[in-house]
């Protein structure tokens, strides 16, 4: 099964594709992109890190985030390495406008499954429009190794936006995730929406 035959069954189903300006915008600021995403699979690192500190207790998910951990900073000495080949520097991180608007959608309080729900479906979100940038850079952008590697890294992400909506639905009833996830899906589209056309960020 191809990868564009096996989302229509794990569903990413964000609701705003992204403006098809976009990736001309970063094509041409590629120094700006590639930092900006190193900071963001660095950043995915460290989220899964943080959630299998936090929710210890979860032992399904302290198994199938380890692995991701690994994989998501082994991203980022990716991204390091294409940044360096080309002559670029890492630069600072820059504020992400994207994931802050996101968090403020997260539920407070309730218990500890309603908890690792709310920033399951939050880290799902995320990985789930990186994946759809990333397509668009595979198809788009001139430099044929970037193509091959946006392509890799839009396999990976898709598996992780899956990963974690199979632990959502583990703690909580199906159901009532699958409720939640389309509420996060319209979130995410008017986030997208109000947010000003970079192409000097990821997201």
């Amino acid at each position: 099964m191809n990868w564009e035959e096996s989302t229509k069954n794990k569903m990413l189903h964000l609701q705003l594709p992204t403006d098809p300006r976009w990736v001309n915008i970063a094509e041409m600021n590629l120094e700006e992109i590639l930092v900006d995403h190193a900071y963001c699979e660095q950043k995915a690192a460290s989220s899964c890190i943080s959630l299998i500190v936090n929710f210890h207790e979860f032992a399904e998910l302290v198994e199938m985030l380890t692995p991701v951990v690994a994989e998501e900073w082994s991203h980022f000495e990716r991204v390091l390495e294409q940044i360096n080949k080309r002559g670029y520097k890492l630069g600072k991180p820059r504020r992400d406008e994207y994931v802050i608007k996101l968090s403020e959608f997260v539920k407070k309080g309730g218990s500890r499954s309603d908890q690792i729900v709310e920033q399951l479906l939050m880290n799902a979100l995320i990985e789930a429009r990186s994946c759809e940038r990333f397509k668009l850079l595979s198809k788009n952008i001139a430099d044929e190794e970037l193509q091959k590697f946006y392509y890799e890294l839009m396999v990976s992400e898709a598996g992780h936006y899956v990963n974690f909506i199979e632990l959502a639905r583990k703690y909580k009833n199906e159901e009532k995730v699958n409720n939640r996830l389309k509420e996060w899906l319209a979130y995410e589209a008017e986030v997208i929406k109000s947010l000003e056309l970079r192409g000097d960020r990821m997201h």
